[in-house]
């Protein structure tokens, strides 16, 4: 199973611009692969980067709409979806784009990234990846959209970084009226930005003085009552 969702990752089409498939990815990638055990659900993907989530949950038989933010990810996903000749339904627009619901899961690796603007880039790579001071801007407003979108019974799969305070989430999505919890965890590699904020990642407190080369990403699993 592992090796075939590394194959998965690697036959994805990027652009610049566009978040390519890495740890985060592989991780939710098999949360979803747990979730959707029976085809025909109904699947919305928030920010959708290059599709490889999106075009997973269609490989499983899932009805699967994808959005983002940027035109350069629309487009990339949208030949990934051709190019793997799976049916995927992609979108341009932020998350306040997403009208109704009927969802019954919603997926989504959000920018978390710390950084030291207080809001997301509105334009430029660093989109894919920057959520403001905390990581949390886009965090917040895909567990408030998901709250909304998704049918009673339904669930939310999304992955962070555990800097952006895995507590924090949990109590989120409670307080949103779904049963939070953390499904997965893993220990990787810093990536090249962590690494280049690694003097002010310290400096706020958010990762330890003695931690060097790694970060912990979280899974998290909401279900909507």
């Amino acid at each position: 199973m592992a090796e075939s969702l590394h194959n998965e990752r690697r036959r994805m089409l990027t652009m610049p611009g566009v978040y390519a498939p890495q740890h985060d990815t592989h991780l939710l990638m098999r949360a979803v692969g747990r979730e959707l055990q029976s085809p025909g659900r109904r699947v919305l993907e928030l920010g959708t980067g290059s599709g490889a989530l999106a075009v997973h949950a269609s490989r499983l038989g899932a009805l699967v709409t994808a959005v983002d933010i940027s035109r350069r990810a629309v487009l990339c996903a949208r030949l990934n979806a051709a190019l793997h000749r799976q049916r995927v339904t992609v979108r341009f627009g932020d998350l306040s784009s997403v009208a109704g619901g009927g969802y019954d899961v919603v997926i989504s690796n959000p920018p978390y990234v710390p950084a030291p603007a207080a809001l997301p880039p509105r334009r430029g790579k660093a989109r894919a990846w920057d959520g403001g001071l905390d990581g949390r801007v886009v965090v917040d407003q895909v567990c408030a959209t998901a709250a909304t979108v998704l049918e009673p019974g339904g669930t939310l799969l999304m992955v962070h970084s555990a800097m952006c305070g895995v507590d924090i989430t949990l109590d989120a999505l409670r307080g949103l009226g779904l049963d939070a919890q953390v499904i997965d965890r893993e220990l990787v590699p810093l990536g090249p930005v962590m690494r280049s904020r690694l003097l002010w990642l310290r400096d706020q407190g958010l990762m330890d003085d003695e931690e060097q080369d790694k970060e912990e990403l979280v899974v998290f699993r909401a279900r909507r009552r």
